[in-house]
């Protein structure tokens, strides 16, 4: 690829990745809204929905860093299997 084909390709991951970053972000929001807020008569959170949003954002924020561990031991192993095949 060319330098400009090059800045193009990078351009446009970067869109995307911005473009799942914020859909990761709005699932997430609406996900602990819905789980969280059930009492709309005052406009401060109370202490209980408070309490699920923190709980339930750690929760979401520690299961994808799971799951990206998982997703790169995968990667690993297979990027180590398929090096073991070709030496063969």
């Amino acid at each position: 690829l060319t330098a400009a084909e090059n800045r193009e390709l990078e351009t446009r991951m970067q869109k995307r990745q911005l473009k799942e970053f914020m859909s990761v972000i709005g699932n997430l929001v609406d996900t602990c809204f819905n789980s969280c807020i059930n009492d709309f008569t005052s406009k401060a959170l109370s202490g209980t929905e408070t309490g699920c949003i923190t709980r339930c954002v750690q929760k979401s924020m520690t299961t994808q860093a799971r799951m990206a561990e998982r997703f790169a031991e995968q990667n690993q192993a297979m990027a180590a299997e398929m090096q073991r095949k070709a030496q063969q």
